[in-house]
């Protein structure tokens, strides 16, 4: 059976899915809600965690020291039930480890504890990664939250952005037929570091392109207000997707990657991968990020 966890402050009540250890909600005390919930006929997922691998592999393959290895997009944590570690009011902690199954697809033994955290209006997102093979370990590890936009009922998506702060121009990285990405395009220059929602507006499937220097990324409405914004320091990558659709689709993902998708400018070998992360036996890492909700005016939600 499902299990759904809530933990809560005076500014958010926030609900996680054993499944995934995906966001199932995220709402202010007015009973806003910021996440999307999920629609089978645009997009049925709503925050899922990218583990051990994100976005698509050029033929679903990747090769680790030679030997070809089949996955699934994304990779499977999406799709694996965590085992609840740790659960206070405003704090939840859920872990995976290695299976006989994830070993026939990901040779490595591990552990992956997530972790949320509630600060005031502020959502701090963990994750510890654990290496407990006896070689070295290569992972990928990524974010796919999707905010509701326009968060309020009545107003247009076309009104709403992705905001760089300290941003004027970006260079996206291109993407083929197959969705593999390509090496960056022209130059674009954005007004007030201003992204539009839909990628299709470059002709892309997903907008990626190296971390801002702010590391931060700022969903604003119609009249230019912060609604959502996202603090990724610790991943170098970002993505910006939406599905294609002739309407508007109510949602943005706002994705901070620790590695680039495969692409047609690196080698098949999992070590080629443009950022992929090493960890020694025994050794761990955690990549945190942190979103922060606000309401209409701007400030705290309530």
């Amino acid at each position: 059976m499902q299990m759904i966890y809530t933990i809560q402050n005076e500014c958010l009540t926030v609900q996680v899915e054993d499944l995934g250890a995906q966001l199932a909600s995220i709402r202010t005390p007015d009973g806003a809600e910021y996440l999307w919930q999920g629609d089978p006929a645009i997009w049925a997922r709503r925050a899922p965690i990218l583990f051990p691998f994100i976005g698509r592999l050029r033929e679903g393959t990747y090769w680790l020291n030679g030997t070809p290895y089949a996955i699934s997009t994304h990779g499977f944590a999406r799709d694996m039930v965590f085992s609840l570690v740790e659960q206070g009011a405003d704090h939840i902690a859920l872990q995976i480890t290695d299976t006989p199954e994830t070993r026939k697809v990901y040779p490595f033994s591990f552990a992956l504890t997530v972790t949320y955290t509630l600060e005031g209006n502020r959502l701090i997102k963990s994750h510890r990664v654990e290496n407990r093979s006896a070689g070295e370990l290569l992972y990928e590890l990524g974010a796919h939250d999707g905010f509701r936009a326009p968060i309020e009922p009545g107003a247009s998506m076309a009104g709403y952005a992705v905001r760089l702060p300290g941003v004027e121009t970006v260079r996206l990285y291109g993407m083929d037929e197959a969705l593999m990405l390509t090496p960056k395009g022209e130059q674009t220059t954005l007004e007030d570091g201003r992204l539009p929602l839909t990628p299709s507006t470059y002709g892309l499937d997903t907008m990626t392109l190296d971390a801002p220097a702010e590391g931060t990324a700022v969903l604003v409405d119609e009249t230019g207000t912060p609604r959502v914004s996202v603090e990724f320091r610790d991943f170098p990558y970002l993505g910006i997707w939406t599905a294609d659709k002739p309407f508007d689709t109510g949602y943005v993902c706002i994705e901070p990657w620790s590695t680039l998708p495969d692409g047609t400018f690196v080698g098949r070998e999992l070590g080629d991968k443009a950022g992929v992360r090493r960890l020694a036996p025994g050794e761990s890492e955690v990549l945190s990020y942190t979103t922060t909700i606000y309401g209409r005016d701007g400030g705290t939600a309530r």
